[in-house]
């Protein structure tokens, strides 16, 4: 059994944000996996692991509500439960590091600041999950003004809760795509064969 975790904050107004892209996935994910109907009511919110929850016949499904600086606390609770070792959790979350749509595949390491992940990996008391990561941009609300410089933090807050341009509309919807593509190629061919086709 699989566990598939995208990270993201709840609520309508969080919804197309930049830190969103991992629930943006996962619910495509459910959607292309089940018929239309059933995919509509297939997530299930369950108030004991914090989470909204899809199960499947190979994995579980699940969105923290928990906002991203807990999301450690759903995933401990829907791993303990259902008894999911730690290399079958899949985490897909949104990484500043990376360009606007690449998408980068890859077991263990750090947080690299990212609060999702720190919960994790916090919580779990282990970092060796997989984590699926995908390029929203270098932190730049102005695209036009061109700097490498490390950004402040409340800048960082700022840009990762800002929605997508519509210029990348293009590259995300792409994004969403291929990621999908790789959790397919991932339950069926395992994480290694798909780190080599997308890394």
């Amino acid at each position: 059994m699989k566990l598939i975790v995208g990270l993201g904050n709840p609520g309508d107004k969080y919804t197309y944000t930049r830190h969103n892209i991992g629930f943006m996935v996962v619910e495509k994910y459910v959607k292309d996996v089940l018929p239309l109907m059933p995919s509509l009511k297939a997530w299930k919110k369950d108030k004991k692991f914090f989470c909204l929850l899809c199960k499947l016949n190979n994995c579980i499904v699940i969105k923290p509500q928990t906002y991203m600086n807990q999301s450690g606390s759903a995933v401990k609770s829907v791993a303990n439960f259902y008894k999911i070792k730690i290399e079958e959790i899949w985490v897909v979350h949104d990484d500043i590091d990376l360009p606007t749509g690449k998408i980068k595949i890859r077991k263990g390491g750090g947080s690299a600041g990212h609060n999702g992940i720190e919960s994790i990996i916090n919580q779990l008391g282990n970092p060796d999950f997989t984590r699926f990561r995908l390029g929203i941009g270098k932190g730049k609300l102005d695209l036009h003004h061109n700097t490498d410089k490390n950004l402040h933090r409340r800048e960082i807050e700022k840009f990762v809760l800002s929605p997508f341009k519509d210029t990348e509309g293009g590259d995300i919807k792409k994004l969403v795509k291929k990621t999908n593509e790789a959790l397919k190629m991932a339950i069926e061919k395992g994480i290694e064969t798909v780190m080599n086709r997308f890394n």
